[in-house]
């Protein structure tokens, strides 16, 4: 796999880019936070709770307000994948969907032990953070994908059956290689969507959703990039279910006001991937702004976690992590954690030559990411 050349990276930049790489995990984990409080209720059901407009701020979860669930766990540990592969570069050795497999049966150590376990030299500082590990109802395909250390692939995926959205909500990062032609990040995201979804709808959808971030972290609006994802599923087979999801829910935005039953139509009220991500491509084109699009995200009969996470990491990636509503952030589960990792993946990849190169074998830098 190769990639274009590397960008020049003003100060100007380099600012923009961090706050959309802080946008997008943060908003990511909002939004699964807030639906983390929707969890397992229908829409009456949030009604009845909450007021007619159903769940408008964070409620309790997992034993307290701002609690997220493995799906942000996921992206953290996505995150991390993709710098050690931009660090193991350095050694000659140039494969990331490997990289992110490994970054992710780290996070499946998180899913069976009680803490870090201090004698794996590969840990980082990731999996060193003790709030992780906490199960926060993994997609079971997640759990038993990765229960090994077989590396699935396009041609041999694991659980070739798993339609659900497990994958799709970790793969909101790749996008944020903006240095990559989208065919590259689309690729990516779907080999690595292989590694525990092998139902061609659920690794494609990983794709499109990498590709609707990549452009609307380059610069584009939300509709362009959706195009731009719909022109990448074209070739590859089995993209139908996934392509007319996406085209429905930009016909969708002219159908009238938002409301629950339009975002349930597109498919959120059940855990299939195609279904959650045009859920919310819809929410993050017709929101008002980051508050009013994850509500719109979160109620309705369906996972609405993944729907909000999905959307926070659009929304974010979209305009940066000050359009965020701060009281929200300030509750965060991990927000120190989250905000360090995605300020390191900026530095890696806009000043990645000063932090390490190929003679280097100790620095603070490859003790965080350690190429081993």
């Amino acid at each position: 796999m190769t990639t274009t050349a590397a960008a020049v990276w003003g100060r100007t930049e380099q600012q923009d880019f961090r706050a959309r790489v802080r946008g997008c995990l943060l908003g990511g984990a909002v939004g699964d936070a807030l639906g983390a409080g929707a969890a397992g209720l229908p829409l009456a059901e949030l009604r009845r709770l909450h007021g007619p407009a159903g769940l408008t701020e964070l409620a309790v979860a997992y034993g307290r307000r701002g609690a997220v669930t493995a799906a942000t766990q996921l992206s953290l540990f996505t995150v991390d994948g993709l710098i050690r592969a931009q660090v193991r570069r350095d050694t000659g050795a140039w494969h990331p969907p490997s990289d992110v497999h490994r970054a992710h049966l780290r996070w499946a150590a998180t899913q069976r032990d009680w803490g870090p376990d201090e004698r794996r030299r590969d840990l980082g500082w990731l999996a060193r953070e003790e709030w992780l590990y906490a199960r926060r109802d993994p997609a079971r395909a997640c759990l038993t994908g990765l229960g090994d250390e077989i590396l699935g692939t396009l041609e041999r995926p694991k659980n070739p059956d798993a339609a659900d959205s497990g994958a799709l909500v970790r793969s909101a990062p790749f996008g944020l290689l903006v240095g990559w032609e989208p065919q590259l990040v689309c690729q990516l995201a779907v080999e690595c969507a292989a590694q525990t979804h092998g139902d061609p709808a659920a690794y494609l959808s990983a794709g499109a959703l990498a590709v609707v971030v990549h452009g609307v972290a380059r610069g584009d609006g939300v509709e362009g990039a959706v195009r731009t994802a719909i022109g990448q599923l074209a070739p590859r087979t089995g993209h139908a279910p996934v392509t007319e999801a996406l085209e429905a829910a930009l016909g969708a935005v002219r159908q009238g006001m938002p409301d629950a039953e339009r975002v349930t139509a597109l498919g959120a009220g059940e855990d299939r991937a195609e279904g959650q991500l045009a859920a919310a491509v819809y929410c993050a084109l017709v929101g008002e702004d980051v508050r009013h699009g994850l509500r719109l995200a979160v109620n309705h009969d369906g996972p609405s976690a993944a729907t909000g996470a999905l959307t926070g990491a659009l929304l974010g990636a979209l305009h940066g992590e000050t359009a965020l509503p701060p009281a929200w952030v300030a509750e965060l589960e991990g927000r120190a954690t989250v905000l360090e990792l995605a300020d390191d993946f900026a530095m890696e990849m806009t000043q990645g030559a000063a932090l390490h190169g190929p003679g280097e074998t100790t620095s603070g830098w490859l003790t965080r990411y350690p190429r081993g």
